[in-house]
């Protein structure tokens, strides 16, 4: 007769194979389409065109690269992202911090009047046209402002930090008015130190989200210099092949189209591949720690 442990080891063991490559397999499927990309950014147009280009350049090519960053446009743009980003995601960052914290204590007036108000914009909006109007009636259209305020709080992101607020012991916040402490001292004093990796995850959420952002810049702005590098992405990808300055001009990035959509797509998504494993360990544990109730 099998011990009962045997087959519990067995089962396991079981389980984790099975699991392990079911987890390989969604790794691969992830990672394939990205390097294909970087794959194709150093392959001839030819080989791309040919369809031979899987995970290993083919017709090794380094031109394209020099020819994208020779791009004055290209690195204005890209100056817009940076700006934008940090920009966006510092008032995202605050005003959810502000907002989550707030609707957090229970004894809040009108509590659940301000979550419902919040949570209703996840599932209804006023719509392109009307937004649009707003923004040129307030005379943000075709500023830095039309770009970052819109989208400056994601409800869903807001209800993970509230939930992680809410599940911080009362007592220190009891402790910190018992101590004169204000509101808005107990939050930065108290509350935040406690909350990195809440934080962090806000950080990189809104961080992400902003710098992949391209549709409010394309509704709202007009000068081609005001651009993030999304939209020069964009405009690429839609066979727009006037976006480019640099050498060789609109001819030389029709005669590489596909090239050079893969250069600039790599060359977008370096700076988030270079800042998410430091923070990789604060998203998921500010994740989990956010949603531990409802």
């Amino acid at each position: 007769m099998t011990p009962v442990g045997a087959r519990s080891s067995a089962g396991r063991k079981v389980f984790v194979a099975v699991n392990t490559t079911y987890l390989l397999a969604i790794v691969a499927v992830t990672l394939y389409p990205f390097l294909n990309v970087v794959a194709q950014s150093f392959s001839s147009e030819a080989a791309i065109n040919a369809g031979t280009v899987n995970l290993v350049p083919r017709g090794f090519n380094v031109e394209t690269y020099r020819f994208v960053m020779a791009d004055a446009m290209f690195w204005i743009n890209y100056k817009n992202t940076v700006v934008y980003t940090v920009v966006a995601t510092a008032i995202s960052l605050t005003l959810t911090t502000m907002f989550a914290y707030a609707v957090s204590r229970r004894y809040l007036p009108g509590r659940q009047f301000f979550i419902g108000v919040a949570v209703f914009t996840m599932f209804f909006s006023g719509g392109i046209i009307p937004n649009y109007v707003l923004i040129s009636t307030l005379g943000m259209k075709d500023t830095i402002w039309s770009v970052v305020i819109p989208g400056a709080i994601n409800v869903f992101n807001l209800l993970v930090m509230k939930t992680f607020f809410e599940n911080l012991p009362t007592e220190l916040e009891e402790a910190a008015m018992i101590d004169g402490l204000g509101h808005f001292r107990t939050l930065l004093s108290i509350v935040l130190p406690l909350s990195k990796a809440i934080v962090a995850t806000m950080l990189l959420f809104y961080a992400v989200a902003h710098w992949n952002s391209w549709f409010p810049a394309f509704l709202y702005l007009s000068d081609r210099e005001a651009f993030p590098i999304t939209v020069y992405l964009r405009n690429l990808i839609a066979g727009a092949a006037n976006t480019g300055t640099g050498a060789g001009g609109a001819s030389g990035l029709v005669s590489i189209a596909s090239n050079i959509k893969a250069v600039t797509m790599f060359l977008t998504v370096l700076p988030i591949l270079f800042v998410y494993p430091f923070i990789q360990k604060h998203f998921v544990s500010g994740v989990m720690l956010g949603a531990v109730k409802g």
